[in-house]
């Protein structure tokens, strides 16, 4: 009789424990869902910590939000030293994306309540040293995405054209449709988009991605990216008015200069969820090839040539991503328009790059 006692009364324990730790599970989702409805919905002011900062893109997104928000609240992180001109703008940290204490550090002494997260291995360069761009393109973003999680945080993560392979639609590329990428950079960006999904559904997480095109830029110095040649041919242009492309004169890729790319993400960290009906989008400003961007080179700097050295890597990769993105998701639901096409760019990187090579364009 008394074993029969204890065991009802040790049954119940066991129900009411599990009780609490449904109810505790529960109610840890549901404060994280309140934290990001708060954060997102009303005008508090955010508190962003931007992780590889130093990339291509990080600087020009945290100037941007540093205008927008202050430059006490856009924390800027990398895991090499700051040229002085960037750490003393505002806040710089040693951010090391495999070390998820450092991480947790940052993100409880700071009050952080949003993460951009740029650090990743770029395309070519992840091809040539795959394991490094599993332990920083997946296992660092597991990091990342597991922080939002528990502590309540938006999460911006950007993508690329780079998550699409030879089997998807390469003109125009849908938002949604087969991806199947044959890159480690593409799949590693494809586990993202869908590991973002996933808990954005499962736990609430406020998380949101854009597939950047080709970015263009005259502040950073190609970085080892398949689109990057479309970069590297101002700066030969203005250094010796010849430049050596390792695509295809005819090889179409969807791009954007760096302005409309920090635009459209500050304007999509800054959305309200509500308006947001899938999680990634593609956003494209043009599409255009080799020939066609050396012939607008040629329009300002007559005496420019150009030749051919394919590089079979670096073609294949680019044979396999979209021509053309559509973008006509983003264009609807949050307002997304871009300010540059071909002429208006060439004619920007050629006016901020020419007094570096003393010429006045």
């Amino acid at each position: 009789m008394r074993s029969l006692i204890f065991g009802n009364c040790l049954n119940q324990l066991k129900q009411e424990q599990l009780r609490r730790c449904i109810y505790g599970c529960a109610k840890g989702v549901s404060i994280a869902r309140e934290r990001r409805n708060f954060s997102t919905s009303t005008k508090k002011q955010q508190k962003i910590l931007i992780t590889g900062s130093l990339g291509q893109l990080g600087f020009g997104i945290a100037k941007e939000l540093r205008r927008k928000y202050g430059d006490e609240n856009i924390v800027m992180s990398d895991v090499v030293k700051a040229p002085s001109d960037i750490s003393n703008s505002g806040p710089f940290l040693y951010a090391d994306i495999l070390d998820y204490k450092n991480l947790q550090s940052i993100v409880v002494n700071y009050n952080i309540d949003t993460i951009v997260h740029l650090s990743a291995l770029l395309s070519a360069i992840g091809e040539h040293n795959v394991s490094e761009a599993l332990k920083i393109n997946i296992y660092g973003f597991h990091n990342i995405i597991e922080l939002c999680r528990r502590y309540g945080l938006k999460l911006f993560c950007p993508s690329t054209i780079g998550a699409f392979g030879p089997d998807s639609p390469r003109n125009p590329t849908p938002d949604l449709t087969i991806q199947r990428p044959r890159t480690i950079y593409g799949v590693s960006k494809v586990h993202m988009e869908l590991m973002g999904e996933y808990y954005h559904h499962r736990y609430g997480l406020d998380f949101r991605s854009l597939r950047y095109p080709g970015v263009i830029s005259a502040f950073t110095q190609p970085g080892g990216g398949t689109t990057d040649y479309a970069v590297d041919i101002f700066h030969c242009a203005l250094k010796t008015g010849k430049f050596e492309c390792n695509l295809t004169e005819n090889t179409r890729l969807p791009m954007m200069y760096i302005d409309d790319v920090i635009k459209a993400t500050a304007n999509m960290i800054d959305t309200p969820e509500e308006e947001l009906k899938i999680r990634t989008y593609n956003i494209s400003a043009m599409s255009f090839t080799p020939k066609e961007i050396s012939e607008e080179v040629k329009k300002i700097m007559p005496e420019f040539e150009i030749s051919y050295d394919v590089d079979s890597v670096r073609q294949k990769i680019a044979e396999s991503w979209p021509q053309v993105f559509d973008d006509q998701n983003a264009r609807k639901d949050w307002g997304w328009q871009h300010d540059f096409d071909l002429t208006k760019m060439c004619k920007e990187m050629f006016r901020l790059l020419g007094p570096g090579y003393g010429k006045d364009i």
